[in-house]
This record gives structure tokens, C-alpha cells and sequence, in this order.
């Protein structure tokens, strides 16, 4: 009787809703809900088991990937896409190992992302252990923090400041590495998550915005260099005002795509590919250079200003980097939109730039001219105009690394920001495809097109299966050459032939079917337009199979040469 009476009485504590044992591992999940969390991508594994248990009664979504690079790509796009760190998760050793790339792009192309990987328990650290690595140092050179949890009460302190740095301007990477033991072990009911905090706004100083808007005001040929940081401060409408107002042109970089809509008569487009282009010109002719978000980690001064001639106003959240050739006369230190309004309204300018003018018209008329190319296997300038033809303003498409990056850097212009997503920090092969699937979670009506190389494609291909678990019915063209493209043309230029770069594909149509995806092969030009407007209105993933003639490379360099002698 007693017995019954005990047992009654703990269930009818338990459904009055006792709150069961707490250990580290709920805290941590606790926490990263606070933190905004929706998604957690990637593979769990025997240290983490207590992470994933409490995962499963969370309001995130546990997205299991196919490979831990896959799961780290798809958090570096989404903290890119959205401003908010996207979180990967991985077991200790080869799992953790698995992740770094990802996480170095993300540091690299400044984009928020925080990587939680398990651990061997604290009891056997100190000697040598299957699968033990130092994950915090191995992680150090590529984040902007990296912890080990090694005591339960203050994992809500080591969440809240990953987040917090890997948010704040300039984002990147941080990790969290968690012991199994510790992830185990109890948490005293008082230990609560830590409040998300918004960082205050911070504003140029008075004097640096007067002095820039005198120097704008009198200076000859001035040129915009815009670059990741007016993406992520979301000021492309006040550049493009300020352009518009002082008649100034604006150059972009690869990751600065839509900063201002290519239409726009002041827009001069993309640099960064490996050539001097037309862009480069309009730099070397520029009395000032007004960068604005400019990050040298993306196209080195060296390549646009090698003398150190220029003056140089710098325009961003941060303090310009250190960087012999980019030595700024006047520093505008603050919250850029504001920046740019308040040079807006205090510096005048009437004269129209005539010769970059001109030279726009040149190079729509280069642009245009492939537009009616019927040769096949396709050139690349004719495939990316098909492909702005059936993409809208707003729809997205991400670039994966290789000679297909220069083509889509030159070629693919946009209307809006964070409509065309290239890695151009770290440039990493195998983003395209992971990279869409987190880019279409987070914009299930818009069209999301991934463009690869075969040899890129391959890198992540196997994410194809996540791709149809969730249901992500992105397309993804490849341009199909069968060899590391970019790698062929740089050795063609430097020594006249290739070496090491050749390779086979699988059939990427049987390949596409044998994953529940549906397949296409391009064998005419004419064919790619219609294909790509079959392939959006599917319910499923698509990969669209295209031969592409690099021949246009060696051809483009000569191109290049000879504009940048008669220009």
C-alpha cells in the first residue's frame, strides 16, 4: 500500500509537469534557441548523443546532411543569406575534421556561422585516445572564437559570446567544442540561457564625414569600390543614391553583386576575375577611390592600386586594414547607410563621368553580343544570358568555385543584393549545391539555381539526398568540361599546355534519376532556355547537364590583353 501511494504520488508529479533532470547538453539546446536558432545542420555521432536528445523536443529543426562539409556550407549560406549565424554540428575527430573547410569559408567570406562539435570526455585528455584532437586548437586560426565547455554552469556564457562574435562586423566562424561527459552531467534548475543583446549602432564621427564630402566634391575622376560590407549593412538604396546624386561610377566586388542594379547608368559591374577588365581600367584612371565596404581579403589593393598613388576614402563599420597599398586619407568609421546619407547631402558634384560612361557602353555592347550564340557546346557568356533571362530580380543564384566563378562574376549581373552568392574570401570548391539547399529553406517561392563546374559539383553531389528529403526543389546547372577548368586555363596562360587537370564523369542525367532528382542534357544552345523553365517548375531538384567550350578562356585573356593596351 505504501509502495502504491509512493508510485501514484511521483506520477502525479510527473503530470503536473515536474521539470526533469536537466543535464549541460538541454542548456546548450536552451540557449540556442534564445540565440533565434532554427536549423542545425549535420551528422550526429556517439559524442553528441546527449545534444541530439535534447534536440529532439526543441523547437530547431536537426537537418541531417550527407557529409559534414555539406552541413558546414549550408550554415555558412545561411548566415550569409540571412545575417544570423547558422550553426553546424559534428562528432569529435573525422566528424570535426570534416567541418573546417566550411568554417574557414565562412570566417573568410564573412559570413556568421557557429560550428558545436563533440568530444572525448575530460578523463582522458591527457593521454593519447582514439579520435582525440585538440578541436580548440585546431579550430583557432580559423574562427573568431573558439571554447571548450569544461563546466556545466557556464555553457550559456560560451553560447552567448560565439554568437556574439560571430555577428558583429566583420561576421565569421566561431566553435563550441562540448566533452561527452560534460554535455551528461547535471545543470542546477537556476542556470537559464543569457538574453540575445543587439549591438548599438555606432556613427561616423562629424569631422570625417565633412572632410570626405569636401574631398568628393572637388575631385576629378572619382571611382566607388563597393564591396561586402554594404551587402551585409543592407545600404545598397544609399549607395545608389549617392552614386546617383554625385554622378560618381560604382565598381563592385564579386561578393558585392547588386550593391546597385546593373542597369543603373553609374553601374561598371564586376572585378575581381583573374585579368585586368574593363573595371580595372576605369581604376587606374581614378583620382579617388571612395571604397565603401571594401574587405582586401576579397581583391587585393595590390591589383588596383600598385603604386600606392590613389587617394583612398574608406567608408565601413570597421577601421580600414592595415595594407601598405591601401592607405586611406580620411577614414568614415561607422554605421555605413548613415555614412553614406549624410556625404550625400553634404557634397555636390555636376559633372556627368563621361569616359566611364563610354566605357559602359562598351562593355554592354561586349555583353549583348552573345546573346544570339548558337554554338555548341555552348559558350559560357551565351549560357549565363539564358539563364538572367529566366531568372527573376529577386531570385537567387550561387556561384560554386572555378573557371565557372569568372564566367558568373563577368556575365551574371543583378538587380538586388544577395541575389548571386560567390565565395570569393576563402573561394571554395563544392559550396553550390549544399549552399542551395540552405539558400531555398530560407526562400521556398524564389527560384534558387546552383552553377558548378563538374568538378566542383562532384565535391558535394552526395547532398542531392538531402536535397530531396526536404523537399528543396532547387536546379543546378553544370558546366560539363571534365577537367578542373580554371586550374587548365591558368596553366595553358603561364606554360602553354595543361597537366593533372583531366578527369571523367559520371552521367549526370542517370545520376540525377538514381537520387529521385530529375535530369537534363543540353545538345543544343537552343535547348538550355526552355530546360531551365521546365526544370523551376518541377517539385523536385534538378540538375541540368550543359557542355560548356572553354576555349573562351584562352580567348577571353587575349580579349583582356588587347583592351587593357587600346583602352
Amino acid at each position: 500500500m505504501i509502495l502504491l501511494f509512493i508510485f501514484l504520488g511521483g506520477f502525479a508529479k510527473n503530470i503536473m509537469g515536474e521539470k526533469k533532470n536537466r543535464c549541460t547538453a538541454d542548456l546548450l539546446v536552451e540557449c540556442l534557441e534564445e540565440e533565434g536558432v532554427k536549423y542545425i545542420f549535420g551528422i550526429p555521432g556517439e559524442e553528441n548523443l546527449a545534444v541530439m536528445k535534447a534536440l529532439e523536443n526543441s523547437k530547431i529543426q536537426f537537418i541531417t546532411v550527407r557529409h559534414e562539409q555539406g552541413a558546414a556550407f549550408m550554415a555558412d549560406v545561411y548566415g550569409r543569406l540571412t545575417g544570423k549565424a547558422g550553426v553546424c554540428l559534428a562528432t569529435l575527430g573525422p566528424g570535426a575534421t570534416n567541418l573546417v573547410t566550411g568554417v574557414a569559408d565562412a570566417d573568410s567570406d564573412g559570413a556568421p556561422l557557429v560550428a558545436i562539435t563533440g568530444q572525448v570526455g575530460t578523463e582522458r585528455m591527457h593521454i593519447t585516445s582514439h579520435q582525440f584532437l585538440d578541436l580548440v586548437k585546431m579550430f583557432e586560426p580559423i574562427t573568431r572564437r573558439t571554447k571548450m565547455v569544461v563546466r556545466p554552469d557556464t555553457v550559456n556564457e560560451i553560447v552567448r559570446l560565439a554568437f556574439k562574435y560571430a555577428e558583429r562586423e566583420k561576421p565569421g566562424a566561431c566553435h563550441i567544442d562540448l566533452p561527452v561527459n560534460i554535455g551528461m552531467m547535471p545543470i542546477p534548475d537556476d542556470e537559464k540561457p543569457l538574453q540575445k543583446q543587439y549591438p548599438i549602432k555606432e556613427y561616423a564621427a562629424v569631422h570625417t564625414i565633412d572632410e570626405a564630402a569636401e574631398m568628393i566634391s572637388y575631385a576629378k575622376t572619382p571611382v566607388i569600390l563597393a564591396g561586402s560590407g554594404v551587402i551585409r549593412a543592407h545600404a545598397a538604396k544609399e549607395l545608389t543614391a549617392f552614386a546617383e546624386k554625385l554622378k560618381i561610377p560604382v565598381i563592385n566586388t564579386m561578393m558585392a553583386k547588386g550593391a546597385i542594379p546593373f542597369d543603373n547608368k553609374y553601374a561598371m559591374w564586376t572585378i575581381g576575375i583573374p585579368h585586368s577588365d574593363y573595371q580595372n581600367k576605369l581604376l587606374e584612371k581614378a583620382s579617388l577611390v571612395i571604397a565603401v565596404g571594401y574587405d582586401i581579403i576579397e581583391y587585393a589593393p595590390s591589383k588596383w592600386n600598385k603604386n600606392g598613388n590613389v587617394d583612398i576614402i574608406h567608408i565601413d563599420a570597421s577601421a580600414a586594414d592595415i595594407n601598405k597599398l591601401y592607405q586611406a586619407e580620411i577614414e568614415v568609421v561607422g554605421n555605413i547607410r548613415d555614412s553614406l546619407k549624410r556625404i550625400t547631402e553634404r557634397a555636390a558634384r555636376l559633372q556627368e563621368p563621361k569616359e566611364a560612361l563610354e566605357l559602359r557602353a562598351k562593355m554592354v555592347a561586349e555583353h549583348e553580343s552573345y546573346a544570339d550564340d548558337n554554338s555548341f557546346p555552348m559558350k559560357p557568356q551565351r549560357i549565363l544570358n539564358d539563364v538572367r533571362k529566366v531568372m527573376g530580380p529577386d531570385d537567387i543564384v550561387l556561384s560554386d568555385v572555378g573557371a565557372n566563378k569568372v564566367w558568373i562574376a563577368r556575365h551574371y549581373n543583378c538587380y538586388k543584393p544577395n541575389t548571386c552568392i560567390i565565395s570569393n574570401g576563402f573561394a571554395t570548391m563544392g559550396i553550390a549545391v549544399p549552399g542551395a539547399i540552405a539558400a531555398k529553406l530560407i526562400n521556398p517561392n524564389k527560384k534558387v539555381l546552383a552553377i558548378s563546374g563538374d568538378g566542383g559539383f562532384m565535391m558535394n553531389c552526395q547532398e542531392f539526398e538531402t536535397a530531396i528529403r526536404l523537399g528543396t526543389n532547387f536546379v543546378t546547372l553544370i558546366f560539363n568540361d571534365s577537367n578542373y577548368g580554371l586550374i587548365k586555363w591558368k596553366q595553358e596562360n603561364q606554360y602553354n599546355h595543361s597537366y593533372g587537370v583531366d578527369f571523367t564523369n559520371p552521367d549526370f542525367v542517370k545520376f540525377a534519376e538514381s537520387m529521385h532528382a530529375a535530369g537534363f542534357r543540353i545538345e543544343s544552345a537552343e535547348e538550355l532556355l526552355p530546360t531551365l523553365e521546365k526544370a523551376f517548375k518541377l517539385d523536385v531538384p534538378a540538375i541540368i547537364d550543359c557542355r560548356v567550350d572553354y576555349d573562351e578562356n584562352l580567348k577571353l585573356t587575349a580579349h583582356l590583353k588587347e583592351l587593357m593596351e587600346t583602352l
